[in-house]
């Protein structure tokens, strides 16, 4: 997603919707808000609270593992992966960019659950806490797509 807005668009409806969470622990302070922004999202969409289960994984990397069991179990319209990667010194946050990012696709594809990556990967803090309310809103972004793909009507 880029800081186009063009999902803001849609009439979205998330009334009877059941939507799981997978969320990192690991940058747990911004991946809260993060998860705070998209629980938000869901429930001003009509998402009862009581349909929405998060569940927590030590960091971006395991949330592919929990989305694939949460994908199995048939419970769930949308699914969403949650987690912040901020550049260190080595590449590493780049492999687990890519690697999540292509395993929740797979998941999606594999499964027919829809699978927002809601990984936010960037090279500062700055651009984290950018992402995450003071610029933009990915939280809703995550929620609004989410909502519209559990909608679509093939």
């Amino acid at each position: 997603m880029s800081f186009d807005q063009a999902i803001s668009d849609q009439k979205l409806e998330g009334k009877g919707l059941r939507i799981g969470i997978v969320a990192a622990c690991y940058n747990g302070e911004r991946v809260n808000k993060l998860l705070n922004l998209v629980v938000q999202e869901l429930e001003k969409l009509g998402v009862d609270q009581t349909e929405i289960r998060v569940e927590r994984v030590p960091g971006a990397m395991e949330i592919p593992f929990a989305a694939s069991r949460l994908s199995q179990s048939s419970d769930y319209h949308a699914l969403i992966g949650l987690g912040v990667v901020i550049a260190g010194d080595t590449n590493h946050h780049d492999v687990i960019g890519y690697t999540t990012a292509s395993s929740l696709q797979q998941i999606s594809i594999a499964t027919g659950v829809p699978v927002v990556n809601g990984i936010l990967v960037v090279e500062t803090e700055q651009q984290a806490s950018d992402r995450l309310g003071d610029k933009v809103d990915r939280g809703a972004e995550f929620a609004r797509a989410a909502i519209a793909l559990a909608n679509l009507d093939l």
